[in-house]
């Protein structure tokens, strides 16, 4: 058999020939990690346990486990278009990833990736609301298993639960979509949950665009502290912006007794309430910017009575006026100093940086089209908040992984180092009689020994 033709001869280098090959190789072997995880934590089989399955099942090619693997893995290696599917569809490190079969029946002529079409009506399906009531617990679900297995089985004393609204741009005609004055771009505006503490996704829900930043705040937040105090922790702590404390939020949150702290928009009634307080004291500034508390009472006009609100005082260098702004809690003030209360607050920073990751490494894409010649088709709003949903638990996956890693060589990972270290990772299978060899680069070998000792560590049958 004579020499392959190359592909094309690089110009810098005459001496280098590109050749394509017909050998098993792969960019993403560490697909195969990305499966452990899902595996190890049976996320995927309590998904199937809830989630209602409206295929034909005696039409069906693809097992629902499969389908839910190829998405949560494809958006875990970076591949956020559907179309991708297509294209990877006989990847053999994927393959082996994703499907049900054993040995080396995974890589059989008839075991491939589903295909954009499959994976289209798996969208369908899921966007329906039973099964978006599903995938919306399931984040929080897999964040609660991933803390018990990392804990024993034992669940935290206490979880601050950060709340912020999240604008993802789209582009094109998508339902609700609109243009936001204040993002000064044509989006959806997300309500989202996360943790600083544990860097968890813990849930969102889909909103239009020129939605005010409250909206649909009290049902979202209560019903969320409910479940993360059963699944995380053993009490739930809400931080918050400015825009969401208003009369029904805080008085539900009361009224579950659930422990918050807020910023609060200023006003002329809080600025003449602060003004005693801002002048600047006699003598020279002190090298260090100085910081005073002081506590007061207040009672907007829509709430229903009185509550602890913190002025917080700042001394900025190089400026003559002093900065001020305002805290509201529940929370005593001998249970929680005015300090304790802004040091609680400004680890909001933190969950800020866990959003950020969320878009920058996992990029949601929500451009689902209308569907109206399928017979009960849901709408393209319903299956964008289902996009959003599993780019959210495939974002816990991969910080399932990335706190592995950080607990094995006790270092701090971003969720872009860990992909690019741990995931991306060229890979060649070799079969031989009942056995397929991933043979990974050997430039991976350390960062995947340490990968399989961390996860080996976890107690994730206590979980």
């Amino acid at each position: 058999m004579g020499e392959a033709s190359p592909m094309f001869i690089p110009t810098f280098n005459h001496s280098l020939y590109i050749e394509a090959r017909p050998d098993r190789l792969s960019a993403d072997g560490g697909g195969v990690l990305l499966r452990e995880v899902l595996e190890q934590s049976c996320i995927i089989e309590w998904l199937i346990a809830h989630l209602v399955d409206t295929r034909a099942q005696d039409q069906i090619d693809y097992p629902l486990a499969e389908l839910l693997r190829t998405v949560l893995v494809l958006y875990g290696q970076g591949w956020r278009d559907q179309d991708d599917a297509d294209a990877l569809r006989f990847d053999p490190a994927l393959r082996l990833a994703i499907s049900e079969a054993a040995g080396t029946a995974a890589l059989d002529e008839g075991h491939h990736l589903p295909s954009q079409p499959t994976l289209s009506r798996l969208l369908e399906m899921l966007s329906q609301p039973a099964n978006l009531r599903v995938l919306q617990n399931a984040v929080a679900e897999m964040a609660g298993r991933r803390l018990r297995a990392m804990r024993r089985g034992h669940r935290l004393r206490q979880v601050t639960i950060d709340i912020d609204g999240l604008p993802i741009e789209v582009h094109g005609n998508q339902p609700k979509a609109a243009y936001n004055g204040h993002y000064h771009q044509q989006m959806y505006h997300l309500i989202v949950a996360s943790s600083a503490e544990t860097g968890d996704m813990l849930d969102a829900r889909l909103r239009a665009g020129n939605a005010h930043t409250a909206e649909g705040a009290l049902d979202f937040v209560l019903d969320l502290v409910s479940r993360v105090e059963m699944t995380l922790c053993q009490v739930a702590l809400v931080r918050m912006d400015a825009g969401f404390p208003g009369e029904p939020l805080l008085a539900g949150l009361e009224a579950n007794r659930t422990p918050y702290v807020a910023r609060i928009k200023t006003n002329n009634a809080l600025d003449r309430l602060a003004a005693p307080h801002l002048g600047r004291p006699a003598g020279r500034p002190p090298a260090e910017p100085r910081i005073w508390f002081h506590e007061k009472s207040y009672a907007a006009g829509a709430w229903s009575g009185e509550r602890r609100v913190v002025l917080v005082v700042l001394e900025r260098p190089g400026e003559l006026l002093l900065d001020h702004f305002w805290l509201l809690t529940n929370i005593d003030a001998q249970t929680l100093s005015g300090e304790e209360l802004l040091a609680l607050y400004r680890e909001r920073g933190t969950a800020e940086g866990h959003m950020g990751e969320l878009m920058d490494v996992l990029a949601p894409a929500l451009s689902a089209s209308s569907r109206a010649r399928w017979p009960h088709a849901s709408d393209a709003f319903a299956r964008n908040e289902a996009l959003l949903l599993l780019h959210l638990l495939a974002y816990e996956v991969l910080h399932s992984g990335r706190c592995v890693m950080q607990k094995i060589t006790r270092t701090g990972w971003s969720l872009r180092r860990f992909r690019e270290r741990v995931l991306k990772v060229g890979a060649r299978v070799v079969l031989h009689a009942r056995r397929a060899t991933l043979v990974v680069a050997e430039t991976a070998a350390p960062s995947w020994r340490q990968f399989c000792q961390g996860l080996k560590g976890l107690a994730w049958n206590t979980a």
